[in-house]
């Protein structure tokens, strides 16, 4: 098992034996830094530090700090009135963390860090090159432009200081744009060579600043003549034998280490090269799925978990992180580790948190916390855009190493990358922390990230760290921060993780008027329905003996449409689908979609339910919410079933003055549904107008949560629509029963799924929007001349008896069971139900077309005009 912390054998041993260097200096040098070989044509070696948390992984407690008490000593040397002015650069992407960690204890310092990925709606502030680097443009893209601008002292913070030539370009670089008298070079290790040790002064005394350095220990590296040639020579010999032994892999997918079992003799590359025969260590290599040798697992390579980030606040210190971020975020981190904590598997002895690239500091301190908490040994490492030799031999830092594709579509295109010392480290589970946008199908595909992981570890866990981008300058004002989603047991009775309601809570507020009001109201112009609630039908006993029927009658073909569209969302939508259901009744919907991708392929998708009014649009709060957490590309819209349409339009419409008033494209406005009668979407999981049983009731099979609601005066710009939560209803309440009932036939169901959705994706399902010119011709055949008092379908003809004024319904000549309960409700509320030979729905539900409260008699139920 590799065990690069706590090696009783120097880690830098081996490359000092093969190559003559040496690491000279304090007494604790050889515990903070190992040596390794990379590719590089600038510099053979690498300084590997078992401190940082980038190559090796280390206890987040330890690497955080060594970075705090770095700014703890820059504090005393400043004191506490310079200090509070101060500003924290780090440099992307190994001392990010490192640099955030030091601004943490220097105090009060806002921090910022450079990026190598460029962001459109952000200017640059400043760019730099790193000489010895891998990949060298450093851009400084604060989201405050004032950031930079100000005479208190700069503190500069890299993992190690060597050439200086780093620091002394970023210094040119800023000290032209934004002049001080003070700057602070902040390092882990100071290796200045002593022909380098007198340019930090020099450089001082040319721009009239002082420059003082902090590290945590100093020495320097003696390097033997041709050091440079040698070291290309032993890796570029390795990497050809290794290529000759058929060691890479077809697939690209993960590098053998290999043994080198004595020092090169006299200077020259003579080492011998061998693979590791299959079942030793070092050599974990995935199989070409990315699954486990063993075959194919039928979940997910990765486990997802929601950890609630608190909205608006920065991942990192990409655009700036200021003193009240850090509030936030200290605040929020327990919960956040609780959520990982309780995502562990039971008897996980040995977890690693794994960051990624620049994103170090959120992943390093979720760690830290779970550290706390967990009953485990936490560690902490990041990948890394750096190629290095892995050697699996005691005396060498980088014992093993796995290759994946850049997962983050980086500026300077597609590429490897590594994460080192995870491969054969004995890891119970690992933590895959990354930010939203590099949540992309290459992280997730059989030679990605998780799939690397996967084959070395038995559980993968992934937290998504939403990407924050900053709003461009002069946008509207607007509130920097929405409210977190409504969850159940609080609001709804769904349980917490089924779903997130981005709605206000009403409860307190009363919304309700008699139907009859309402829909004299609602024609006559007086008001919109959603700025009022009808009165909660409460249905009869025999009625609910009706629901429970159609439901035990129904829920295998239900099953069926939910694993069809489930199916089609995730090969044609996205692999990673948010499922957002249109409230309220696409709720149930997209709790089911989210049980099926849970219960056959083992996906913890997020889900949430916003208001669209027809009329009046979709909540743009909502979606802006949305796009703060989630990329709107993987946004899934869900709904039961469509009628004529018109939601499926109003969304379409919504989403492009959307685009046009917030710049924030990417939402795709086409609603996945269960039943598309009327053809009007592409993505469905049947055509036929049949009883989707949540359609029989109201709150009672939807969380308790009322319509939604949007009236002025309780819904300001910048507030989610609102609803109510029926707490008083819960005796009555099936929503769970319901959920349960459908999801229990999920197994009968799977083969009949992928026949039906096979059939489908190889079919034609442009819509013909048939379903319109039905609802058009019965409008004018009826005398109604009003499309929206056509409801055509079994769901919307329910919606009419349930919370409008019914005129009639008409039936399609010989329908059954599907129709029970419409006639059940018609009769109840004296409605005639007339049937129609040729109709292309079930039925359709009538609203009165001329209503007034004296169209009716005096026991409410006639309706003649």
């Amino acid at each position: 098992m590799i065990n690069a912390v706590n090696n009783p054998v120097w880690s830098g041993t081996w490359v000092a034996e093969r190559l003559g260097v040496e690491l000279v200096g304090d007494d604790k040098l050889t515990d903070l830094l190992g040596l390794a070989l990379r590719r590089n044509p600038k510099r053979a070696h690498l300084l590997v530090s078992n401190v940082l948390g980038k190559h090796v992984p280390q206890s987040p407690s330890v690497v955080y700090g060594y970075g705090f008490a770095l700014g703890r000593r820059v504090r005393e040397l400043l004191g506490a009135e310079e200090a509070a002015r101060a500003v924290v650069l780090g440099y992307a992407e190994t001392a990010t963390g490192l640099g955030h960690s030091v601004a943490d204890g220097v105090g009060l310092a806002p921090y910022l860090h450079s990026t190598r990925r460029p962001v459109a709606s952000v200017a640059p502030a400043g760019g730099f090159e790193e000489s010895h680097s891998h990949a060298t443009s450093h851009l400084l893209l604060p989201e405050d432009p004032a950031l930079l601008v100000g005479d208190g002292p700069l503190v500069l913070v890299d993992d190690e200081f060597s050439t200086g030539n780093t620091v002394l370009n970023t210094i040119r670089d800023l000290h032209g744009r934004y002049p001080r008298r003070r700057y602070v070079v902040v390092a882990l290790v100071d290796m200045r060579s002593a022909a380098d040790l007198g340019r930090l002064e020099g450089f001082a005394r040319e721009i009239g600043a002082r420059v003082d350095l902090v590290a945590a220990a100093s020495g320097t590296v003696r390097l033997p003549s041709g050091v440079l040639e040698r070291g290309q020579a032993l890796v570029a010999r390795y990497e050809a034998e290794s290529a000759a032994q058929g060691a890479l892999s077809s697939d690209g997918a993960s590098w053998p280490v290999a043994q080198f079992p004595a020092p090169l003799e006299g200077g020259a590359v003579e080492a011998e090269f061998s693979r590791n025969p299959p079942g030793t260590r070092g050599t974990a290599r995935p199989a070409p799925t990315g699954l486990h040798s063993e075959g194919i697992r039928n979940h997910p390579i990765a486990t997802r978990v929601e950890l609630f980030w608190p909205p608006g606040l920065p991942d990192g210190g990409r655009h700036g992180f200021t003193p009240s971020h850090r509030a936030r975020l200290e605040n929020a981190l327990p919960a956040m580790a609780a959520r990982l904590a309780e995502a562990l598997p039971a008897d996980a002895r040995r977890v690693l948190v794994l960051g990624f690239e620049e994103l170090m500091y959120a992943p390093l301190r979720l760690a830290r916390e779970l550290e706390q908490v967990a009953d485990a040994e936490v560690r902490y490492s990041t990948t890394t855009r750096s190629p290095v030799l892995a050697v699996d031999d005691p005396g060498y830092a980088i014992r093993s190493r796995m290759v994946f594709p850049a997962h983050d579509d980086p500026a300077d295109g597609p590429g490897e990358r590594y994460a080192y010392n995870v491969a054969g480290a004995g890891f119970d589970a690992v933590v895959a922390v990354v930010d939203s946008a590099a949540d992309t199908p290459q992280l997730h595909a059989p030679e990605g990230l998780l799939a690397q992981l996967a084959a070395h570890t038995p559980h993968v866990l992934l937290a998504v760290v939403p990407s924050y981008v900053p709003e461009p300058l002069y946008v509207p004002e607007r509130p920097a921060m929405l409210p977190e989603p409504l969850r159940g047991p609080a609001f709804s009775s769904y349980p917490p993780e089924e779903v997130g309601w981005l709605l206000q809570d009403l409860s307190d507020v009363t919304l309700e008027a008699p139907t009859e009001e309402r829909e004299e109201a609602i024609q006559s112009g007086g008001a919109h329905y959603a700025e009022s609630l009808p009165v909660e039908y409460q249905p009869s006993e025999q009625y609910q003996e009706l629901f429970h029927a159609a439901l035990e009658e129904s829920a295998a073909r239900l099953a069926l449409a939910v694993g069809a569209v489930t199916e089609i969302v995730l090969a044609e939508r996205s692999p990673r689908p948010v499922l957002v259901s249109l409230a309220r009744a696409g709720t149930p919907v997209g709790v089911l979609m989210r049980r099926w991708a849970q219960f056959r392929h083992g996906l913890d998708l997020p889900h949430y339910a916003v208001s669209i009014v027809r009329g009046r649009g979709i909540d743009a709060n909502a979606l802006r919410w949305l796009a703060a957490h989630h990329d709107p590309s993987d946004v899934v819209f869900v709904d039961g079933w469509t009628g004529k349409g018109a939601i499926t339009r109003e969304l379409a419409d919504a989403i492009k003055e959307f685009e046009a008033s917030d710049g924030i494209t990417g939402f795709d406005p086409e609603i996945a549904v269960l039943a598309d009668p009327g053809s009007c979407v592409r993505t469905y999981g049947t055509r036929e107008d049949f009883l989707i049983p949540s359609a029989c009731l109201n709150s009672t099979v939807s969380g308790l949560i009322s319509r939604t609601v949007l009236r002025a005066d309780l819904v300001g710009p910048h507030d989610f629509h609102g609803a109510k939560f029926y707490r008083e209803l819960a005796g009555a309440d099936v929503s769970v029963d319901f959920l349960d009932a459908v999801a229990a036939r999920f197994p009968e169901v799977a083969d009949a799924v992928a026949t039906q959705v096979k059939e489908l994706l190889s079919g034609d399902r442009e819509p013909t929007w048939e379903g319109w010119a039905a609802v058009e011709r019965i409008s004018e055949e009826y005398g109604i001349h009003d499309v929206n008092l056509v409801k055509p379908g079994v769901g919307e003809t329910t919606r009419v008896l349930l919370r409008r004024v019914p005129w009639k319904i008409l039936a399609r000549a010989g329908a059954g069971a599907d129709l029970d309960h419409v006639r059940l409700l018609a009769e109840q509320r004296g409605v005639p139900v007339e049937e129609v030979a040729e109709l292309p729905y079930t039925c359709v539900g009538l609203i009165h077309p001329k209503y007034t409260r004296g169209a009716t008699g005096a026991d409410g139920k006639a309706v003649n005009v």
